[in-house]
């Protein structure tokens, strides 16, 4: 087993027997890193799940090698005092030695692909916020108070256009300029979200999702690019405590403390399906939720806000559901009905 701690320049090797015995240390460049394993036969490579690892984890399974692959998380407690790469190296085969160790999937370049663009949405619809949030604080320091809401920039453009208006023409060029800012991100937005739409339209498990109520195309895709294979999960309420859909646990000594949920795992897919529960929670959702379902009942006992986590959460496991057992949605409440 070789654990490699990864760095931009400079790789740190840790070799050592499937008993833990170290067999050498070495410190290479990353020509000679990847000159060194080619040579080497075929060994169980790990590696930190972090930045170019899945990169990493393609090259070393051409040359022949079994790659896994650790969250840094559950490294760093085998680090032995000081914390360098060498340290840091002897760690990651440590940890990966552990016969209960949960190891990272590897990603295929094409999920890799599709997880920059969506990382290229977030990161515009961050910059538009950002610049919505600074028109509406211009105009504040001007007496008038706009609402949060993208939306509300119809609102700020009658504002600044009104003819009889106090706001100085200096200020109305920024804020102008601001607009065309807004504007070009919406085009950007929108041209990747047709792109992401349209990628979900081409895929097989992407378009089966889709039937689920409340899944959407960005929903159905984030899940195909950011999970790993279904089959890596026991059941669906490890895939939704994968995303971070289940409460925190405070339990000691045999009494159960549930808290609130950790969000300890892949926020875009979470993200996605809170916000798809929380569009069949509003007035037009709520008429499609038939009458008497486990829906209806828990939201009309419940707060608005944990009703969506219980159905987000449920919504994860349909997905798991229907991915390891390859079945298209059956909707619980009509399959009663039959």
């Amino acid at each position: 087993m070789i654990g490699v701690d990864l760095a931009k320049s400079v790789f740190q090797l840790h070799g050592a027997s499937m008993t833990g015995q170290p067999t050498f240390r070495k410190k290479l460049s990353r020509q000679g890193f990847a000159e060194f394993m080619a040579k080497q036969p075929p060994t169980i490579v790990v590696m930190e799940a972090c930045g170019s690892a899945h990169y990493w984890a393609r090259e070393m399974s051409r040359r022949g090698h079994e790659v896994k692959l650790i969250a840094p998380r559950y490294v760093k407690p085998f680090v032995k005092r000081q914390k360098n790469d060498a340290a840091d190296a002897e760690a990651i085969v440590i940890a990966a030695q552990r016969p209960e160790m949960r190891f990272v999937e590897p990603k295929s370049a094409e999920q890799q692909s599709r997880t920059i663009l969506f990382g290229a949405r977030e990161r515009l619809v961050h910059q538009r916020t950002e610049l919505v949030n600074a028109l509406r604080a211009c105009l504040y320091e001007f007496g008038h108070v706009v609402p949060l809401g993208i939306h509300q920039l119809g609102r700020i453009k009658g504002i600044l256009d009104e003819p009889n208006s106090d706001l100085p023409e200096l200020m109305r060029e920024e804020c102008g300029d601001l607009i065309k800012q807004i504007a070009e991100k919406t085009v950007r937005i929108d041209a990747r979200t047709a792109k992401i739409k349209a990628l979900a339209a081409e895929a097989d498990t992407a378009r089966r999702l889709q039937t689920i109520p409340g899944v959407g195309p960005l929903t159905a895709l984030a899940v195909e690019a950011f999970a790993p294979p279904m089959e890596s999960f026991r059941c669906g309420r490890d895939f939704a405590a994968w995303l971070g859909l289940v409460p925190r646990q405070f339990s000691s000594g045999g009494k159960e403390r549930l808290g609130r949920v950790s969000k300890a795992g892949q926020s875009d897919i979470r993200r996605l399906l809170f916000i798809g529960a929380m569009s069949r929670l509003n007035w037009l959702g709520r008429k499609s939720i038939p009458e008497g379902s486990w829906l209806a009942r828990i939201a009309a006992r419940k707060p608005r806000m944990l009703v969506a986590i219980a159905l987000a959460n449920k919504m994860a496991r349909t997905i798991w559901a229907m991915l390891t057992k390859n079945e298209d949605y059956r909707d619980s409440a009509q399959a009663a009905a039959a």
